[in-house]
């Protein structure tokens, strides 16, 4: 492929394919692949009855404060999603799946919907909705107290 095909592809990339990279590359455990799709800047605001909720600056600071929280008690069982265009710099993620305790086995059903804002190729801000963030929190906080 010469460079001038790779530009068109790159610039043909919308705000739905930026996610679906996004979300690709956490499912597959390609952290490099998935920080690439961020921008340095990003906004992620979660709701505060998370244990990892509130709204967190920086691509790092997300890594630090959702991810390591998500991923310390729990391993993701199965997610599916679906991402929406919503114009020319908007995607929805719909998200659903399962957690799995390390400690203790016990599964709970996550699910969410994700408002992504995409500039320049980009995931800039995303806005994500949980559904029943209390049992959520409970789960959580039942897989870390059997840790001892």
């Amino acid at each position: 492929m010469d460079d001038r095909a790779e530009t068109v592809k790159t610039e043909t990339r919308g705000p739905a394919d930026v996610v679906r990279e996004l979300y690709t590359a956490l499912l597959e455990g390609d952290m490099p692949r998935a920080l690439a799709t961020l921008a340095p800047d990003l906004i992620v605001d979660h709701t505060n009855e998370l244990p990892y909720g509130g709204v967190h600056h920086g691509r790092e600071a997300w890594v630090e404060s959702v991810l390591k929280v998500i991923t310390g008690h729990a391993d993701v069982g199965r997610i599916d999603f679906r991402i929406h265009e919503a114009g020319p710099t908007g995607a929805i993620g719909v998200l659903g799946g399962t957690l799995v305790a390390h400690t203790t086995g016990e599964e709970h059903p996550l699910s969410s919907v994700e408002v992504i804002k995409v500039e320049d190729g980009l995931v800039r801000k995303i806005d994500v909705y949980t559904k029943n963030p209390q049992a959520l929190t409970e789960f959580y906080t039942r897989a870390e107290a059997a840790t001892g």
